[in-house]
């Protein structure tokens, strides 16, 4: 039985259409053993437009990433390429500028018209771990084609800090889709007219919407951002508010002038200008601007749930995390300059529940924000 083609739990007829697959139907896909886990799904690995990825028992440190591959399984490449293998089962640190390979849970049976997209979480991203999903015959990473049958692995790096995780530690998710969801920038603009993607700072769509920095804040000696210290402790990735964010983070503030010189290599949290709205029947992803403007990049694309900065579901006012690196030069950037975008899909039917609407979402509301591992200043 395909139930993502059409039949939810209850065996009744509820087709979905082209776009992003909701809540309603990824549980369904579990059922019908689309998705398959070695351990039952917990509380809150399933959002309103995602699946949260958890980590199997192993990590496998290996020489460098890659990609397996045609005709390749990842579990050959592992074969040629790990140094030792890390019991993840009480927990353990992996080290910066290492890389990793941990088998996930989850595993899919994707029907044929079904594909997927994986990124790291927001809380991932905050932290400058970077994290990406592999499949057997891979050829690009966070894709999944239409119709994959076989295992998921989790390719990790921590840049900046040392991390503590375990067996279920959730770094990843992943979207389902079916057909063509992306929207056109000129369906965007009519959207934009009756739904308000955007409020605040440039206003432009292009590509998406697009997103400009915020250097200004609330005015002279203003929090603008936060630069990553190096040398610092280890985070457990799995505790919330442990972290006093000073012992990891350098604040920025504002000074006379809207700009912000980049180091090389550096981490950075920021913020839009913009406050973003994902109305309902509409998921988001942050997708880096055009790499030709300059010598930086959004670190790390995102996804953003359907209700994201929706006022029925607490968000007015939500604006985007922005997580920057520099590359080999330093680079100032300027206030208003554009930095990102978001692009925009259909979803396939309108969840159930949305981002903010009572499921534990950290990032309802945010202006600036550190990851939830870090104590908010009192």
């Amino acid at each position: 039985m395909n139930v993502t083609a059409g039949q939810d739990l209850n065996g009744s007829a509820t087709l979905a259409a082209n776009g992003i697959l909701p809540e309603r139907i990824i549980k369904a896909m579990f059922a019908a053993g689309e998705i398959s886990a070695t351990t039952p799904p917990v509380s809150g690995q399933i959002q309103p437009a995602s699946l949260d990825l958890r980590l199997g028992a192993v990590a496998y440190r290996v020489r460098a990433s890659f990609l397996p591959g045609p005709e390749i399984r990842v579990a050959d490449r592992l074969k040629e390429l790990k140094l030792h293998t890390v019991d993840l089962e009480d927990g353990a640190v992996l080290e910066t500028g290492c890389v990793y390979i941990v088998p996930l849970q989850e595993a899919l049976a994707l029907a044929a018209d079904i594909s997927a997209t994986a990124n790291p979480k927001s809380s991932t991203g905050r932290l400058d771990v970077f994290t990406r999903v592999i499949t057997d015959n891979g050829l690009a990473f966070d894709t999944v084609p239409a119709g994959y049958a076989g295992p998921l692995y989790a390719e990790i790096s921590p840049l900046t800090f040392p991390i503590l995780l375990r067996s279920g530690s959730r770094l990843s998710q992943i979207r389902f889709r079916r057909g063509q969801s992306l929207i056109p920038d000129a369906t965007l603009e009519e959207i934009h007219k009756s739904e308000t993607l955007m409020s605040g700072g440039n206003e432009r769509i292009g590509g998406g919407v697009q997103l400009s920095i915020d250097l200004e804040g609330g005015g002279p000696g203003s929090l603008i951002g936060y630069r990553a210290k190096h040398h610092s402790g280890l985070i457990d990735v799995d505790a919330i508010g442990a972290q006093d964010p000073l012992d990891f983070w350098e604040p920025i503030y504002r000074r006379n002038r809207g700009e912000l010189i980049l180091d090389p290599n550096a981490f950075y949290i920021l913020v839009s200008q913009e406050a973003v709205h994902v109305p309902p029947d509409y998921a988001a992803e942050m997708v880096p601007f055009d790499p030709l403007v300059g010598e930086f990049r959004v670190h790390y694309a995102g996804f953003f749930d359907p209700g994201f900065g929706h006022a029925g579901a607490g968000g007015v006012g939500s604006r985007a995390v922005l997580e920057v690196r520099s590359h080999d030069v330093p680079f100032i950037v300027e206030h208003g300059q554009t930095i990102g975008r978001l692009v925009y899909e259909h979803m396939a039917e309108r969840p159930a529940s949305l981002y903010g609407e009572g499921i534990g979402s950290n990032y309802q509301g945010q202006a600036l924000k550190l990851s939830k591992h870090f104590r908010m200043p009192t």
